[in-house]
């Protein structure tokens, strides 16, 4: 129990009682500053819920704030179990996004910190900057390509026209019927690695980490004020209590489940899910993937899609693969989630892929492995409006923030929300 790791309930509940002990009797709980500038004295100063790589990254960033004791709570076994683990690992640029978004916004400001953490030699966490190509393949979307690198020189994220014989010059096996739009800052990462940093972070400026503690109620007394936690211990079912000053609810695609334990019936949120499945490549005959492309390949997307289509990424060793595709899940419920990946996607993905690609086969792909995306909105509303990230403290619940659809590009958003999250605690 030396540790800031543990595992179940009764391992929690002793824990916490010793924590809140030895605050006690220091003089730590009175000299703690916390939202809105006022003294408390629940267990922790934070309790975030949800252990995926935007709710350590945030945990981390409040735990190296002076005076704060982080709690963060995660149902499953281990940290990234779920949509952090499941995703195409890309640094994304910035480019698709509106100006004045979150998305946009913190999409930037997390790659440049990616980036210059790596350039000042303490972060050691494995990544590639390898570019990207978005290929036209016709008149209009070359027009849309056009007005996408007038949108990214407004944000000042680096892109450069190319023509269709400069692709083929290039990478001679990759189509682009019209042009290209070649975005030098993206790249890939390693996701677990990534979250690994965050999390040692976390443990070692001493911050708590609750394993298989799934989060089932939440009331907010505002006479003292604090929040109280009902926790159950995912194995036994045992159930206990801590209390919090503040709460972030990054619980990914629990994350409107989790809001709806505490809000009002009014203020209810429903749950979409939007399942993407991902295609490895095994060819008849072997080909390096240097020989194909050294950047990552994407679509034209459409404007207010889903997602930015079936798209050819590389892994940090150099392996191809594809996806991911779209398909809109009927249900309301995480839970209710089935991760298998299906061969049925084959044909279309390899319709998708073939235009890029044309030397591809249908045999050569294979279904790898699904991720699911949190969505604030059905797929017909989706369609209607650009979606943005909902990262909000909610009115009447001072402390209690909410961060509801962090889809792509989260993953690269991760340490720019972590900020974001801490200035609104920490102004």
């Amino acid at each position: 129990m030396d540790r800031t790791r543990v595992r179940g309930s009764r391992q929690l509940m002793v824990f916490f009682k010793r924590r809140v002990h030895q605050l006690v009797k220091s003089s730590f709980c009175s000299s703690r500053w916390f939202h809105r500038s006022t003294t408390r004295n629940a267990e922790f100063s934070h309790a975030v819920i949800g252990g995926g790589i935007v709710g350590v990254a945030i945990g981390s960033e409040l735990q190296s704030t002076n005076g704060n004791n982080v709690l963060l709570l995660e149902k499953n076994a281990s940290l990234g179990e779920e949509t952090t683990s499941r995703n195409s690992e890309v640094i994304h640029a910035g480019i698709y996004y509106p100006r004045d978004t979150l998305k946009g916004s913190l999409c930037i400001r997390g790659k440049n910190k990616i980036y210059n953490a790596e350039r000042s030699g303490q972060f050691q966490v494995p990544l590639k900057q390898c570019g990207k190509l978005v290929v036209a393949q016709s008149e209009q979307e070359q027009e849309y390509l056009e007005k996408l690198y007038k949108h990214s020189c407004d944000m000042d994220v680096p892109v450069e026209m190319l023509s269709k014989k400069e692709v083929a010059a290039s990478s001679p096996l990759i189509q682009a019927n019209s042009a290209a739009l070649h975005s030098p800052s993206t790249g890939i990462i390693s996701a677990h690695d990534y979250l690994l940093y965050f999390q040692t972070v976390l443990e070692n400026e001493g911050g708590t980490i609750g394993l298989n503690t799934e989060v089932i109620d939440i009331n907010f007394n505002s006479n003292i004020p604090e929040y109280r936690l009902v926790l159950r211990e995912s194995s036994s079912k045992e159930e206990f209590e801590i209390t919090a000053d503040n709460v972030i609810n990054a619980a990914g695609l629990y994350a409107q489940k989790i809001s709806n334990l505490i809000l009002p019936e009014e203020r209810h949120m429903k749950s979409y899910f939007a399942k993407g499945t991902y295609f490895s490549y095994s060819p008849e005959i072997p080909m390096s993937s240097g020989k194909i492309t050294s950047k990552l390949i994407y679509p034209c997307p459409n404007p207010n899609a889903s997602s930015l289509g079936t798209h050819l990424t590389l892994d940090l060793g150099g392996q191809l693969k594809f996806g991911p595709d779209l398909e809109w899940l009927n249900i309301t419920d995480a839970d209710d989630i089935d991760y298998s990946p299906s061969p049925k996607n084959i044909g279309e993905a390899y319709k998708a892929i073939r235009t890029y690609f044309p030397s591809i086969r249908e045999n050569d792909l294979q279904p790898s492995y699904t991720g699911v995306r949190p969505k604030l909105v059905s797929a017909e509303e989706n369609k209607a409006r650009f979606q943005d990230f909902m990262i909000r403290e909610e009115e009447g619940f001072p402390g209690f923030v909410n961060l509801m659809g962090i889809e792509s590009p989260g993953l690269t958003a991760s340490w720019a929300i972590a900020d974001y999250v801490k200035d609104l605690y920490h102004k």
